[in-house]
């Protein structure tokens, strides 16, 4: 979902959950002509300088529990986006996130693309993230394994039917965008707590930096609450120049319902709000049809 599912997710952590494109096209690593100076190495990107915090329990969500999100890009309702939690699968937790577009933004950018994160029920890091996407008759599809001994991610793909190969390593924490929404729900949350962690999304490793800014109310299409706005920019670690900010809103409560979250693609801000969610034991609730997100 290049331009959908990450930077969307990348702005629930970063996605908006819309996918980031890629920065430099798919001719990226060409050598420059010979008559041309090697352009300087990119300055490091700072490393982290804390670990993040041990994550609270129970976890707010459970196997079943369904989120639907209204997208917005360029000022028009770009989309739907559903994130599920579906049954434990081998001693993990997968999330499923799948993003499409409607029929009025198509005519911009048809996104069709779901994403897994997999990841232990306990500590929330995943053992493994796929995607698989189709923009514009273009499918794309995705294959992250970490490997947490050695801090390593393994990124295998297929693009336009050219496969592809990748290897990172992180720092002290590795994630991916659709799991980090979920992770992002179960922090301590306190004014000031800083964040700093390795993420991976559209087939590169980016580096968030930020904090949880303060708690406010918030009203939303769902209602009234009290929330977490937790503020962050990602810069991407081999290339420092390309960042992207992001802001989500996490309600403080015993659900930590994802509310909103904004972020930037290609074609300008993105922005995902929470319409409606179902949980294993509750009664669904659906947006009460206000039109404006205020905060």
């Amino acid at each position: 979902m290049r331009t959908a599912l990450a930077a969307l997710l990348f702005s629930l952590t970063s996605t908006a959950w819309a996918q980031l494109p890629d920065a430099d096209g798919p001719e990226e690593h060409k050598a420059p002509p010979p008559t041309q100076a090697p352009a300087p190495a990119p300055t490091p990107v700072p490393p982290c300088a804390q670990k993040l915090p041990t994550l609270r329990s129970p976890l707010a969500f459970a196997p079943g529990e369904i989120l639907e999100f209204d997208l917005d890009a360029m000022g028009a309702t770009a989309g739907k986006m559903t994130m599920q939690v579906q049954k434990k699968q081998d001693g993990s937790l997968p999330v499923q996130v799948r993003v499409q577009t409607n029929s009025f933004f198509s005519k911009v950018r048809r996104v069709d693309a779901t994403a897994v994160s997999y990841m232990h029920p306990k500590t929330l890091r995943p053992s493994r993230y796929t995607e698989d996407a189709t923009e514009n008759e273009q499918r794309r599809t995705v294959d992250v394994a970490f490997n947490a001994k050695n801090r390593s991610v393994r990124v295998d793909y297929v693009q336009r039917g050219k496969p592809g190969h990748n290897d990172y390593t992180y720092q002290h924490e590795g994630m991916d965008v659709a799991g980090t929404v979920y992770m992002m729900r179960q922090l301590p949350m306190k004014e000031g707590l800083p964040l700093c962690f390795d993420v991976y999304g559209v087939r590169r490793m980016w580096r968030m930096t930020g904090s949880v800014l303060k708690r406010e109310h918030v009203s939303t299409p769902l209602g009234e609450f009290e929330a977490w706005h937790l503020v962050g920019t990602a810069v991407r670690l081999d290339k420092p120049s390309m960042t992207r900010e992001v802001h989500v809103w996490i309600s403080d409560d015993d659900r930590r319902l994802p509310l909103a979250a904004v972020g930037a693609i290609d074609l300008g801000a993105v922005r995902a709000t929470l319409t409606s969610f179902s949980r294993p034991g509750e009664k669904a609730q659906q947006a009460q049809g206000k039109e404006h997100l205020k905060w």
